[in-house]
């Protein structure tokens, strides 16, 4: 969280950033991650650790939520640890931020393609080149298995 603090919108800085879910405490389920989210209006931030110890997540500057439809801001970014911090922003050619349901979270889109996705056991993700983020695969592979997952939100 710390190395992600420069890469926040300016007015999010200085703010108090709370675990909101973890997979360690609060086992592998998307709909207990619904349940712990904040506030509607809090931004979150999802950090994942895979199985082959890469850290890769993102930041979504609306609550993450269920959802019919793609919501959230250009603020919305994804970002890799692989092996140093790269950030992912908006390219502005969609507006694919994040949507939700209790099978699958996907943040990022365009073509078939998402920038991430979890499955509804938070077991397995993907990652691949999207418009929305004109992003690289965040993991070392297009699918991976989750070892940690974390939801951070403000206080």
């Amino acid at each position: 969280v710390p190395q992600l603090g420069p890469q926040l919108p300016p007015r999010l800085t200085q703010q108090p950033w709370h675990l909101l879910y973890s997979t360690g405490r609060d086992g592998f389920s998307l709909r207990t991650l619904y349940r712990s989210g904040a506030r509607p209006d809090s931004p979150a931030l999802l950090l994942i650790r895979d199985t082959e110890a890469q850290a890769f997540g993102a930041f979504s500057a609306s609550a993450i939520r269920s959802s019919s439809g793609f919501y959230g801001t250009g603020e919305t970014f994804l970002f890799s640890f692989c092996p140093e911090l790269k950030v992912f922003r908006w390219t502005g050619r969609n507006d694919f931020f994040v949507k939700g349901d209790v099978n699958l979270l996907m943040v990022g889109g365009g073509s078939g393609r998402f920038g991430l996705w979890l499955d509804g056991d938070l077991h397995h993700g993907g990652s691949q080149p999207c418009e929305t983020f004109d992003n690289e695969i965040l993991s070392h592979r297009e699918e991976f298995c989750i070892q940690d997952l974390e939801m951070w939100g403000l206080a």
